[in-house]
């Protein structure tokens, strides 16, 4: 059955796997350009990537992606770059979970879904570098299709000119499409990105959109592209200035420490995994935005 947003939903699904390309590739350049500092002695790491499969209930292709990893680098310790596109039926648990969100009429008649998106997480070797987290993702069901994504920054050791050039890069590249979208994504990403039992933000902030949808597909395509867009100016410049500073073993300890936090919001609180895990989608895939290493004191 073909749908009159066919041809939108490929746009979507091919900018989210350029935008990846190059991401992987910049990635891969800081790795080989560290020259000093910790780590710069160590060979610089690589991508290991592999294709995920999702499989239907009745075994039929059900969509899949590419899985990105670099762990052991000289400046990532962990970093997972995925892209996919999966589609198929909502399960009833899922289905419960649309309909409370948005109160989508006739889901239950027809539970059809198609997804794509790019989801980042990088955990850093030196604590002095940010911990970062960025999506973006297009979602269609028959009934409404909608945007999501955005980008959030978490240092365990805070540097208060880092989180000023991360918010103001991406205001920069969300004022064009109007004034208020910045404060307000802003605001949506402070209120996400918090851990209700530790009654803490989980970083830093940045900016944050759920299930958006204005009415014009062109327009809201071209918001998600610039909240892409706006992430490796946010972030290079920081891995680049901090990348090579010393430090401590308390340091270290204040990192894993964060990360355990980190991993609970991911597990605990975060849609994008809780959705993963319901729709079938390979596990390890889901999951690659845990740490490598974390802490509970």
């Amino acid at each position: 059955m073909t749908d009159p947003l066919d041809r939108e939903k490929a746009r979507a699904a091919a900018w989210f796997r350029d935008l990846r390309d190059q991401i992987v590739a910049a990635f891969e350049a800081l790795e080989d350009s560290h020259a000093e500092g910790p780590f710069a002695d160590e060979p610089p790491a690589r991508f290991e990537v592999r294709q995920t499969r999702r499989s239907a209930e009745d075994g039929g292709d059900a969509g899949g992606g590419l899985m990105s990893v670099m762990c052991g680098g000289r400046v990532f310790e962990k970093v997972g770059v995925n892209v996919s596109t999966v589609y198929g039926r909502l399960a009833e648990r899922a289905q419960a979970a649309m309909m409370a969100r948005k109160g989508l009429p006739g889901m239950q008649d027809d539970p059809r879904f198609w997804a794509s998106g790019i989801s980042l997480v990088a955990h850093m070797r030196n604590p002095h570098v940010p911990a970062v987290h960025m999506n973006t993702r297009m979602f269609w069901t028959p009934h409404a299709w909608w945007f999501g994504g955005g980008s959030d920054l978490n240092p365990c050791i805070e540097y208060a000119e880092d989180t000023a050039h991360f918010h103001a890069t991406q205001q920069a590249h969300l004022d064009p499409h109007g004034a208020g979208h910045y404060p307000r994504l802003k605001a949506w990403a402070d209120e996400y990105f918090y851990i209700p039992h530790r009654k803490r933000a989980r970083g830093v902030g940045g900016i944050f959109m759920d299930d958006y949808c204005s009415g014009d597909w062109q327009a809201d395509f071209a918001l998600t592209q610039d909240i892409g867009r706006a992430f490796l100016p946010a972030f290079l410049p920081l891995v680049e200035k901090r990348r090579g500073q010393s430090f401590t073993e308390a340091d270290r300890d204040t990192q894993l420490v964060y990360r355990g936090q980190y991993a609970e919001y991911n597990l605990v609180y975060d849609r994008g995994t809780k959705f993963g895990l319901e729709t079938g989608h390979d596990p390890e895939a889901v999951l690659m935005s845990l740490p490598p290493l974390a802490k509970w004191p």
